[in-house]
């Protein structure tokens, strides 16, 4: 069965529910901190995902695919930004 990349809803990416799937992502997350090691494992998934597909690939879907990875990762760095930003304390000053 084909999973939805995106929400029906709201049309944004909608891939949280498969991440929490991710043994090694729940496991890393547990006490709220990442440490080297966990990291590595992080990546070395992730290396292994893009090179089972990469070559599999034609050249018209490897470009469809990196712009997917591209664009997907510029979006979680902005998203997380974004939560950053919203969620520390603002100053008030009083003059």
């Amino acid at each position: 069965m084909r999973i939805n990349w995106l929400d029906d809803d709201t049309d944004l990416p909608a891939l949280d529910e498969q991440v929490q799937k991710l043994e090694h992502f729940t496991n890393s997350m547990a006490d709220g901190v990442i440490d080297d090691d966990e990291l590595a494992t992080q990546t070395e998934a992730v290396v292994s995902a893009m090179k089972a597909v990469q070559d599999d690939l034609t050249d018209a879907q490897h470009e469809k695919v990196t712009k997917l990875l591209v664009e997907m990762a510029a979006y979680n760095i902005m998203a997380t930004l974004h939560e950053l930003m919203a969620s520390r304390p603002r100053k008030t000053f009083v003059g």
